[in-house]
C-alpha cells in the first residue's frame, strides 16, 4: 500500500512475452531463470512489477495461450522450483509478479476436455459448449473464430459440435456451469499461495455467452482486407451482461488474499470498456485501456481521447494506459523513432497506471518477418492482410553478442536487424538515448508523487501540442509534447518561472524557463512549475 493508497495505483508494470526475453539453457526459447537473471536490469530501468505472459504447461498451438494445466508449468519455460525462485527473487527486490490467466478456453489436450469429449454422457462434457448440428446439418450458428472460419468444429465420435473462440485447438469452457467457476476459482488460489501479486485475464468480455445461441448479426462497415471475424457484429458471443457477474466472482476470489490486482484484457470502445470495473467497483481493478494502441498520433485527437477516458471513469475508478504488448504492431512502427520517446513520456506522465511492453523502452521495431519463418497462427491461417503478431515478439535485444545475448542458439523468431547497434548494453550508455528517457521518467514518478497519484488537468494548446498538468498537493508538473517534427512553442502560465525535469533531449535537463518554451521537433518535457 501507499498511504492508504494500493501498490498497484503507484506501480509501473513491465510486461515480459517470456519465449524471447531471455533464453538459459539453449533451446532458442526464453525461460523463467531468463526472468530470474535480467532482474537487476529491471531494478536498473525502475519498474515496480512484472507481467508474465503464459508459462503454463501447453502443446503451444497458441504459444502458451492454449493451456493444457493450469497448475503446472511448461518445460520449455523450466520447473515449478524455477517460477518459485523467481518469485522469492522478484520479491526480494521489491518487485511484484503478475501472471496471465487464460480462463475462456484450454487446450484441446487438457485433461477437462478430453473427458469432455469422450462421450455425450460425460461428467465434463458441460465443462465446454456443446450443441447438436443445424437442423439441415452444419454448425450450430453463424459464430466466427477470431482467427478465422467457423467457431464450431465437428466431433465425429459423438456427433456434436463444440465452439471456439480462437483456434479450434483451444475450445471454450462454459463458463455458465458451476463446476467449471468453482475449479477456476482454485487456479486463482494455487497460484496466490504460490506468492503471485495478481492475475491479467485474457479475452476476459469473451467468457459468456448467449444461452440462446442466436445469430450474430452482418457488420455493415465490414471492407475486404480486414480480419475474416469482423464480417459479424459479435452481440451475442462477447461482452454480454452475464459476464460482470463471473468477474465479482473472480474479484472475490481475488480479494480472499490481500493486496492482489486483478486486470482485465477488453478490446471495447470506453462507454462499455468502463463497465468492467463493475458495480461498486467490484469487478477488475483495471480493464485495460488500449486507447493508444490504435490513437491516430496527432495532439487534437489524443486531448480528446484522454479527455473521454477520464470524463467515462466511475467515482473512484483508476486508470491505466497500455502504449504495446505482444498482439499490436511496436510503437515505433507505428509512430516512428523519434516520436516513440514522445510516446513514452506521454504513458508515464499520464493519470493511472502504465504498462510498458519489453523492449519498447530500446525503441524496438516492428519486424517484418519473412514467410517461412512465420509461427503465428492467426498469420498462418488469415495470410496477407497484417495481422501477424510475430513482429512484436522478437527476442529482446541486450547486448551486441551473438544473438543480441537473448540466446547461444538461433532465437525462435528471428532478431530485428538494428540489434548490434539498439540493445541495453549499448543504449545504457548513450545519454540521449530512449533507454535512458524511460530511466529518468521512471526515476522522477518515484521522486515525484504528482506524476503516480496527483490529477490531471489539460493546458489549453494548440493542434500540434498536448500539454497537461499533473497537480498533487504543492506540487505542480506541466508535461508538453510536440507531436511534429519541427519546432513548437508554448507560452506559460503568466509570471511562471518553471524548471526542466526531464527532456526527450535529456541536455536540456535542469534548464529554468520562463514565459514562452520552445520544443524542438519531436521533443517532450515535464516541467516543474514550483521551482522559482
Amino acid at each position: 500500500m501507499n498511504g492508504s493508497r494500493p501498490w498497484w495505483q503507484s506501480a509501473v508494470i513491465y510486461q515480459i512475452y517470456p519465449r524471447s526475453f531471455q533464453d538459459t539453457n539453449d533451446d532458442g526459447i526464453g525461460d523463467l531463470n531468463g526472468i530470474t537473471q535480467r532482474l537487476p536490469d529491471l531494478i536498473d530501468l525502475g519498474v515496480d512489477a512484472i507481467w508474465i505472459s503464459p508459462i503454463f504447461r501447453s502443446p503451444m498451438k497458441d504459444f502458451g495461450y492454449d493451456i493444457s494445466d493450469y497448475v503446472d508449468v511448461d518445460p520449455i519455460f523450466g520447473t515449478m522450483a524455477d517460477f518459485e525462485r523467481l518469485i522469492a527473487e522478484a520479491h526480494a527486490r521489491g518487485i511484484k509478479v503478475i501472471l496471465d490467466f487464460v480462463p475462456n478456453h484450454s487446450s484441446d489436450q487438457h485433461a477437462w476436455f478430453l473427458e469432455s469429449r469422450a462421450s455425450r454422457t460425460s461428467a465434463k462434457r458441460d465443462w465446454y459448449i456443446w450443441r447438436d448440428p443445424a437442423p439441415g446439418g452444419g454448425p450450430p450458428n453463424n459464430w466466427l473464430s477470431e482467427f478465422g472460419g467457423s467457431a464450431w468444429e465437428f466431433d465425429a465420435a459423438t456427433g456434436q459440435y463444440y465452439y471456439h473462440a480462437f483456434l479450434n485447438s483451444q475450445p471454450d469452457l462454459n463458463w455458465r456451469n458451476p463446476e467449471v467457476v468453482a475449479a477456476m476459482r482454485d487456479v486463482l488460489r494455487f497460484w496466490m499461495r504460490k506468492g503471485i501479486d495478481g492475475f491479467r485475464v485474457d479475452v476476459i468480455w469473451h467468457l459468456i455467452k448467449d444461452r440462446q445461441f442466436r445469430d450474430n448479426p452482418p457488420n455493415p462497415n465490414y471492407h475486404a482486407g480486414r480480419p475474416p471475424n469482423e464480417a459479424l457484429i459479435p452481440l451475442y458471443t462477447t461482452d454480454l451482461p452475464e459476464v460482470h457477474d463471473v468477474i465479482g466472482t473472480l474479484r472475490r476470489t481475488v480479494d480472499e488474499f490481500p493486496d492482489r490486482l486483478l486486470i482485465g484484457e477488453i478490446y471495447l470502445p470506453v462507454e462499455r470498456l468502463v463497465a468492467y470495473y463493475g458495480r461498486d467497483l467490484g469487478g477488475v481493478h483495471l480493464p485495460f485501456n488500449f486507447a493508444l494502441l490504435s490513437a491516430r498520433w496527432d495532439a487534437k485527437h489524443l486531448q480528446a481521447l484522454i479527455t473521454e477516458y477520464e470524463g467515462a471513469l466511475p467515482k473512484g475508478g483508476w486508470p491505466n494506459w497500455v502504449l504495446g504488448n505482444h498482439d499490436r504492431p511496436r510503437i515505433a512502427g507505428r509512430v516512428g523513432q523519434r516520436q516513440a520517446a514522445v510516446a513514452a513520456m506521454l504513458l508515464l506522465t499520464l493519470r493511472g497506471t502504465p504498462t510498458i511492453y519489453n523492449g519498447d523502452e530500446l525503441g524496438m521495431p516492428q519486424v517484418d518477418i519473412p514467410r517461412h519463418r512465420v509461427r503465428d497462427p492467426f498469420e498462418r491461417n488469415v495470410p496477407g492482410i497484417g495481422v501477424g503478431r510475430d513482429g512484436c515478439r522478437t527476442p529482446m535485444q541486450w547486448d551486441s553478442s551473438r544473438n543480441a545475448g537473448f540466446s547461444r542458439v538461433d532465437p525462435w523468431l528471428p532478431l530485428a536487424d538494428d540489434w548490434r547497434s539498439n540493445n541495453v548494453a549499448n543504449l545504457r550508455e548513450d545519454a540521449l538515448s530512449i533507454l535512458n528517457l524511460y530511466r529518468r521518467l521512471l526515476r522522477v514518478r518515484k521522486e515525484r508523487p504528482a506524476l503516480s497519484l496527483g490529477s490531471y488537468r489539460p493546458y489549453v494548446v494548440d493542434e500540434d501540442l498536448l500539454a497537461y498538468y499533473r497537480e498533487l498537493n504543492d506540487s505542480r508538473l506541466l508535461i508538453v509534447l510536440n507531436l511534429t517534427d519541427g519546432p513548437q512553442a508554448l507560452k506559460l502560465e503568466e509570471g511562471a518561472h518553471a524548471r526542466i525535469l526531464v527532456s526527450t533531449e535529456a541536455k536540456r535537463d535542469g534548464d529554468l524557463v520562463k514565459g514562452t518554451v520552445t520544443l524542438a521537433g519531436d521533443e517532450g518535457l515535464v516541467i516543474d512549475m514550483a521551482s522559482r
